[in-house]
């Protein structure tokens, strides 16, 4: 049994703790270099935060999601390519998307094509072993998938958005692992979508529901179930290439959603994310749930096929005692904490920053290896996150390899 231990980088162009914002040419050097000391640290995967046009532009928009997020929230908007560059850089590590949105960038078509396109070109050599690990989700925010059309097309699903959203997540996923799978698809085939007051967190939300179904349906009466027309409409296809080789794909999905879990299990091997915030018994909860549900052709469920993000302020730097390394790198948690909420909310919530603090490790390598060694199960796999609002390069490199030479080996007993 030992802790595992991935990266999660997330490109994040916006100003720093000390309000520097890096070019974009800056920030990929800096990305790039990062992860090949990953590689050569022995991070297992290199996980890559995806995001889809200007988080500053849409600030001025009728709707903006993030209306106080100064700059862009990251800049990988084209995985695939960051991928194969990653693969060419690096010797061991492997390559994973945290996290793809199949709603945008052509939906779920569009979106199994390019993986299988992909591994088709990574896979030609037969001694390739590394796999790509392609996380999936809705998105995290909605005006990256709006373009593309994801939005409500009448006055029912004007009332029912908030759940309706997450159900056209599940019709694309059906449709992406399907095609994934190899299989000639068309929409007849892929579950309808059927609300019912299970969808929605009040009777009122449900309610909003049933009587715009009245209104603009012409009903009698409320209904016990609102039907939707599918989202996306299609005769038969099937992706190309075809003869890529599978197994060199691991998918997970970004979703909390019990049900959701379990479903698409029923279509192929499918792992998930969770966050380090995630309560304990949701934690636990969740692995009970794919132990038994996940789909058999991945072998029996483990812990490490979920992978837990965890914000990472060690500090090992010369020069300070043990004291002030702990109390320097609680100053530097706070200060970007800090800066995440104000960009987030606008404001600063002690309260949140303190939540947050938490739930993260911080301190000298010791008091790291002390957090890790009580928070975590000794077989969970962590994604270490360094480079949160952190610009300077050099730094973070030498926080991911005091991690890896000194906090590591502390906690799986010198491995």
């Amino acid at each position: 049994m030992r802790l595992r231990f991935d990266i999660f980088f997330s490109i994040s162009q916006t100003p720093d703790t000390s309000g520097y914002t890096p070019s974009e040419s800056e920030m990929f050097t800096g990305f790039f270099d990062q992860v090949e000391l990953a590689d050569e640290l022995g991070f297992g995967v290199g996980w890559v935060a995806q995001a889809h046009l200007s988080t500053e532009v849409q600030k001025h928009n009728s709707r903006p999601v993030v209306p106080h997020f100064p700059g862009e929230v990251g800049l990988c908007t084209d995985f695939f390519q960051v991928a194969g560059q990653m693969f060419a850089r690096t010797e061991r590590m492997e390559v994973g998307s945290a996290v793809m949105s199949i709603l945008g960038s052509g939906g779920p078509i569009a979106q199994a094509e390019r993986v299988g396109s992909f591994l088709a070109l990574h896979g030609l050599d037969p001694d390739e072993s590394r796999r790509l690990h392609v996380g999936f989700s809705a998105g995290r925010f909605e005006f990256m998938a709006r373009p593309y059309g994801v939005v409500p097309r009448d006055a029912v699903e004007v009332a029912a958005w908030p759940a309706l959203r997450g159900q056209v997540f599940a019709e694309a996923s059906e449709i992406f692992l399907r095609l994934l799978n190899g299989e000639v698809v068309s929409s007849d085939m892929i579950r309808p979508t059927v609300l019912t007051r299970a969808n929605f967190r009040s009777d009122e939300d449900w309610r909003m529901v049933q009587q715009a179904a009245v209104e603009f349906r012409g009903l009698d009466g409320e209904p016990d179930e609102v039907t939707i027309e599918s989202r996306y409409e299609f005769e038969d296809i099937k992706t190309i290439p075809q003869e890529w080789r599978r197994e060199l794909l691991n998918l997970v999905l970004g979703s909390h959603d019990p049900g959701l879990q379990a479903d698409v299990n029923k279509l192929r091997p499918v792992q998930v994310f969770n966050l380090s915030i995630t309560p304990p018994h949701i934690i636990e909860e969740t692995h009970d749930r794919f132990r038994e549900h996940y789909h058999p052709d991945g072998g029996p469920w483990e812990r490490s096929m979920m992978p837990r993000t965890i914000m990472v302020f060690v500090n090992d730097e010369s020069g300070l005692t043990p004291e002030e390394q702990n109390a320097a790198a609680m100053d530097e948690a706070k200060a970007a904490l800090s800066t995440y909420w104000s960009a987030l909310e606008g404001t600063i919530d002690p309260a949140k920053v303190e939540r947050a603090t938490d739930n993260a490790v911080i301190g000298n390598v010791e008091r790291v290896s002390e957090q890790i060694l009580e928070r975590f199960h000794p077989d969970d796999r962590l994604m270490c996150w360094f480079d949160f609002f952190n610009h300077d390069s050099e730094r973070v490199k030498r926080n991911m390899t005091a991690f890896m030479t000194k906090v590591a080996p502390r906690v799986n007993g010198g491995v």
